[in-house]
């Protein structure tokens, strides 16, 4: 088998995966969603959103950073790997460990505080398992991150099946969290022992250079989740929990999809560093272009589709008790869909170097975003959460795209979303005569109309998609070559 076709080969395995544990994703909310009920989830979502706050302070952005540092042949992967790991789990175990004592003081009831107890394993080991992700992007094999993440997804599910069954409550559900989160990480550090031996470490000067490094992204990544999520916390905090639920049940559904861009961007994020530190800047902008075609041509149709879909698809998965969802995620898909495209710009500003200069930006937006959610939340209640998410996520993209093409000098081309946007509105005419019937063959049928619409309007070829898949053979033949 030729390298290419190995390559294809494996990059099909990944993304079959991710269908797999996409698919148990969705099934796992809609039973949670079923059996919490919209207080429930409530009180799920907002256990949550406060410990990924305290998931920002041990953030640091190491899962970033650590891609970018052993993709660097001068560094010892070994060293580099061990002092990052080590920094991430005593960071983790500090503050993680207050965050149980500081919910004490919130206006919750006593079921939350004690959630928020229980899931802080779940978040540890989540936070420990990002550093491993960055081993295997580094060595372009991904095939057990993909092992992984479905193991834990199956644990979660059945968890939650048997838990939902035997009518345990929602503290038995974040027990089946916990165990899935530890599952994906414990199969994961077993994986990693193939290129690293994983121990702790504490070369201080490692420590500092990682700090120094690390440091504009980190408060890049706090600021962005604050806005991010500083939604959730505002409205558990002035509205009931039921609207809690209410907004956040379309957001499980869409995190679990922008899994898929994180993978993608993770595989193209060590090749455009490659490129970019070599000074192959042709190489690199036309892996630009093509990354940012392959992401508009998803975005695009994904917005239009649940414009008409969204209350289908929050029966379908949530519930009856959900339907009020769908209005929210007309909202936040146009936010989600900013995500999508935004990835590549966000990660690119790492690839150039230039985090230090987007720390201003991300202290500014988060500003705007909560001066949004204080004004707007206690207003208009979860619609003013999502509009204004929608408001903040085209504000750091926008600002993310100057820096980008200003360091790169490069514009991509605009031409493939005039094309996408011509086949989503081909694929809404057969939505609008034909919505009402099964959500799920509606979105199959749908998905080919625009996929054949998008193939006559020239938005993407055979050669297109061939190239993608050759991206990981190109990045691997170069690290053979020592470039």
């Amino acid at each position: 088998m030729s390298l290419t076709a190995k390559v294809a080969h494996n990059t099909f395995i990944q993304f079959g995966g991710k269908i797999i544990s996409t698919l148990f994703g969705v099934i796992t909310i809609a039973i949670m969603t079923r059996y919490l009920g919209a207080i429930g989830f409530g009180q799920y979502s907002t256990i949550m959103a406060y410990l990924q706050l305290f998931g920002i302070l041990i953030d640091l952005g190491l899962a970033v950073t650590v891609v970018r540092l052993i993709a660097d042949p001068r560094h010892d992967q070994q060293k580099i790997i061990n002092n990052v790991f080590s920094l991430r789990f005593f960071s983790a175990l500090i503050f993680l460990g207050i965050a149980p004592l500081i919910v004490i003081f919130f206006p919750y009831d006593n079921l939350v505080k004690l959630g928020v107890a229980l899931a802080t394993l779940s978040f540890f080991a989540i936070s420990l398992n990002q550093i491993l992700i960055g081993l295997f992007q580094k060595e372009l094999k991904m095939a057990g991150v993909t092992i992984s993440e479905i193991a834990g997804r199956f644990v979660l599910l059945l968890g939650v099946i048997i838990f939902a069954f035997l009518d345990k409550g929602l503290l038995a559900i974040i027990l089946a969290v916990v165990l899935g989160s530890l599952t994906n990480f414990l199969l994961n550090y077993i994986f990693a022992h193939k290129f690293v031996k994983i121990a702790f470490a504490f070369d201080w000067d490692i420590w500092k250079k990682i700090i120094q490094t690390t440091w504009p992204i980190a408060i890049s990544i706090a600021f962005n989740l604050v806005y991010f999520k500083a939604d959730t916390i505002i409205l558990s905090l002035v509205r009931s929990q039921a609207e809690v639920g209410i907004y956040n049940a379309p957001y499980r559904v869409l995190e679990i999809l922008t899994n898929f861009i994180y993978m993608f961007i993770g595989i193209i994020f060590p090749i455009l560093t490659l490129n970019w530190a070599a000074k192959n800047f042709d190489k690199f902008k036309r892996i630009f272009q093509k990354t940012f075609d392959f992401l508009v041509i998803l975005a695009v149709p994904m917005v239009f589709g649940t414009l008409f879909l969204a209350k289908d698809i929050m029966l379908l998965i949530a519930g009856p008790e959900f339907i009020e969802s769908a209005l929210v995620l007309k909202i936040i898909i146009f936010a989600t869909a900013i995500i999508f495209i935004n990835a590549l710009f966000g990660y690119s500003i790492v690839v150039v170097n230039k985090q230090r200069q987007m720390v201003w930006v991300y202290i500014f937006v988060a500003i705007v975003a909560l001066i949004g959610y204080l004004i707007f939340i206690p207003r208009y209640g979860y619609i003013g959460a999502a509009a204004f998410t929608v408001v903040s996520e085209a504000l750091i993209f926008l600002l993310n795209f100057i820096v980008t093409v200003k360091t790169t000098k490069f514009l991509p081309s605009f031409m493939i979303i005039i094309k996408t946007l011509a086949a989503s509105l081909v694929m809404s005419g057969f939505l609008y005569f034909f919505q009402g019937q099964n959500a799920i063959l509606l979105i199959i049928i749908a998905a080919l109309i625009y996929a054949l619409a998008l193939y006559l309007f020239r938005g993407y070829s055979k050669e297109m998609i061939l190239e993608i898949l050759k991206f990981k053979s190109l990045a691997r033949q170069e690290k053979i070559n020592g470039s």
